[in-house]
Parts: C-alpha cells; structure tokens; sequence
C-alpha cells in the first residue's frame, strides 16, 4: 500500500517548481552579459551556502582542510580530478543556458535544457550499462519534439537556432556534470560538495570573464533586481523545498514535477516581458515533456520484474549453505524455546539462551538467505535514480541500486 503525500510535502513541491522556474526569466530579464550573470550566479551560492557550511558541517571542514595533504599523499587524486571536471562541466553548463535564454525563447530554452535526463541515458550506455527500451522509447519521443519545436528556429537560422544549441549544449554539459559527481563524492556530503562546487565554478566564469573583459560591475537596477531574485527564489526557496520535500517523496516523483518547469517558465516570461510562444511549438514541448517524463520513469518499469538468477560476469555463484538461526533445544524445566513462565521471567530467558545449536544441514536442504540472493543480483537490474538542479548550482543524487558486488 502506497503512502499518501502529506500537504505540505505538496506545498513545498509547488513552491520548488515555482521558485525554480523563475531562473529562465529572471536572466533573460537582465542587460548584463550572460557569462557576468553566470559568475554572479555561482559567486550568490557560495556566499549563501558558506556559512551554512560552516554552521552545519564545521567538523566536516575542518577534517578535510586538516587532511589534505594525506589524501593528497594517499593517491587518491582522480576524486578530486573528477570533481574539478564535474565543476567545469557545470560552469559549462551555467554559460550556454544563460546564454541561450538571451537568444531564444525563454520556453525552448527551458525545454531543452530539461532534456538532461536523455542525456544521461545516453552517457550511460555509453559506459555499458544495460538501457531498457522504455528508456530508448522515451528518448526518442524527445529528440522528435525537440526537433518539431526547434522548426521555426532551424527555418529561420540566426540567433534563435544558436540559442536552442546552446540550451542542447547547457543539457548536455548537466548530463556530464552528473556523471563525473557521481565519480567524485566518494567521502562528501550534499552541502560541502555544493560550496566547493560553486566556488569552482565562480572561479573559472570570473577568469573567462576577465580574459573576455566582460564588466562584473555597473549594471542598471533590472540587473540587480534579477540577481536578487535568482538569490531568493531557486538559491534559497527553490533548493531548501527541493531538499525538503526529497526527505519525503520519491525523486521520481520530484523529476517529473520539475518538467513543469517549462510552461510555469513560460507563463513568467509572458507575464514579465511579454515573450509568447509560437503555437506551432506546443506539440514539439509537449513531446519533450512526455518524452522526458518516459525516461525518468523507465527504472520503475525495470524494477517490478527484475531478472531472475542474473549475476555479474566474474561472480562465483554463492553457496547453498548460508548462515541462519539455529533451532533451540528444548530446556530441562519442561519449557521449550519460546515460551515463557510467568512467574519467573528470568528463567524463560535462560531456557531461551543458545547453548548448543544444531549443526547446520548442507545441499539442497538449507535454508537459503535472501539477503544473499538480494546482494548477488547485477546493479543493471536496478538503475540508479539521478536528480539534479541546474538553477542553482550542485544538487544530489539519490541511488535506488542494489550494492554492487565485486
């Protein structure tokens, strides 16, 4: 029986989707460049997730700024190159989507840069893991919409097909982001990584912006009203509802409501800046937003009939004997295990010691453990659910795998 969502588990969704649609147009609101929106962006968020850092996580900080130099001396570098990659595949990403809500339509933008889980399917099997068709289905029903959306833009060429490149490229950047995260916390939390990350970030957009000599300083008051409000609402409202309501729904759940991202994005920019969508794209968005909803959606339908007896290449199978509780002998006082007499409580406990356990049978008539069964199963039988956030810099992944086996 499934357990209901409470009201203001809902009410934080709402707010998280909401909160998290204003990222699109606020930044296509401003009149700075991009590339100074995007350093601003990150340098908010490692200004607001600093101190928290240091409030919650104060020992944490201190462990790694005192243990340094022996992780470094370990040789375990590659968690700390992967995390320099998986910043810059951020950084990346905050550069072409930003950009691209300055050259297309707030919408398209949007859309495309929620094609992130595709992506990730696709890098994924890549890397060798075992793609349902589900996964394959819902892909393509996104690169059709895409594709369909995307008509006017291919037609007209000029900014708006860049802009929808971009938005592709910005997906694609997540997707990689993702990945390499998942290689870099090996022994981090959520709050560390995404200060670290946001600091990263910061730092690379501050060096393209100073060798581009793009102005950080100067802007008129719509730019700083659209850096306070991407403060307020994704940095702030959005990632805390975010983590709150992930303490209580699935992150299927909450990847899906992200999706509504898109005409909630749509809706503000025609209510800001008067930014229309052309009618001919509805079918295309939609197509992507079903598309999408089909991928993430594609470990649940993996997940009810899992294969049975599959086990890793290289695994030795296990063996039919396994540990388990050994039956009681019967004691002398007339009482057998489990039962209880209730004058004196403590001799029922003494009857119920193990002091001579039976032998345990072997072949065919033992007692198989599931747990055994349970760990020995490959982890492409139960593929890992992925949810980030690219509106307000690191988010976390929640994994729905089996432990691997080595």
């Amino acid at each position: 029986m499934k357990s209901k969502i409470d009201p203001l588990t809902v009410a934080a969704m709402a707010v998280a989707v909401v909160a998290i649609s204003a990222t699109a147009p606020l930044t296509a609101a401003a009149s700075a460049a991009p590339l100074a929106m995007a350093f601003w962006r990150n340098a908010l968020g490692f200004v607001t997730l600093g101190p928290f850092l240091l409030i919650l996580r104060r020992r944490e900080v201190v462990r790694v700024a005192r243990g340094e130099r022996g992780l470094l001396r370990r040789g375990q570098w590659r968690p700390l190159a992967y995390g320099f990659l998986a910043a810059t595949s951020l950084a990346l990403h905050f550069a072409a989507f930003m950009t691209s809500t300055r050259m297309t339509t707030v919408a398209m933008s949007t859309a495309l840069v929620a094609t992130q889980p595709v992506w990730q399917a696709l890098i994924a099997a890549g890397q060798g893991v075992r793609v349902a068709r589900r996964t394959w289905a819902g892909l393509t029903l996104a690169v059709v919409g895409a594709a369909a959306a995307a008509g006017l833009d291919i037609q007209s060429g000029g900014a708006a097909l860049m802009g929808d490149l971009l938005a592709l490229a910005g997906a694609v950047a997540q997707a990689g982001y993702t990945a390499l995260s998942q290689k870099a916390r090996t022994d981090i939390s959520t709050p560390m990584y995404s200060t670290v990350t946001s600091l990263v970030c910061g730092l690379e957009l501050l060096a393209v912006c100073w060798l581009a000599d793009i102005p950080l300083t100067g802007f008129d008051t719509s730019t700083h009203l659209s850096l306070l409000g991407l403060l307020i609402f994704p940095q702030l409202l959005g990632l805390g509802s975010m983590n709150f309501a992930l303490g209580r729904a699935s992150a299927t759940t909450m990847s899906v409501l992200l999706l509504l991202e898109t005409p909630v994005a749509a809706l503000a920019a025609w209510w800001l800046m008067g930014q229309g969508v052309e009618p001919t794209s509805f079918p295309g968005l939609l197509l992507i937003i079903v598309g999408v909803t089909v991928v993430i959606t594609s470990g649940d339908g993996e997940q009810a009939a899992p294969q049975q007896g599959k086990r890793r290449k290289g695994t030795p199978p296990y063996p039919d004997h396994t540990p388990y509780m050994p039956q009681l002998p019967p004691t002398t006082g007339g009482f057998t295990t489990g039962e209880r007499e209730p004058a004196t409580p403590h001799r029922a406990f003494m009857a119920a010691w193990p002091t001579s356990p039976e032998p345990q049978p072997f072949g065919h008539h033992a007692k198989r453990d599931p747990r055994v069964a349970w760990a020995g199963l490959g982890t492409d039988e139960n593929p890992t659910i992925t949810l980030t956030y690219h509106g307000a810099g690191a988010f976390d992944t929640e994994y729905s795998g089996r432990p691997q086996v080595e």
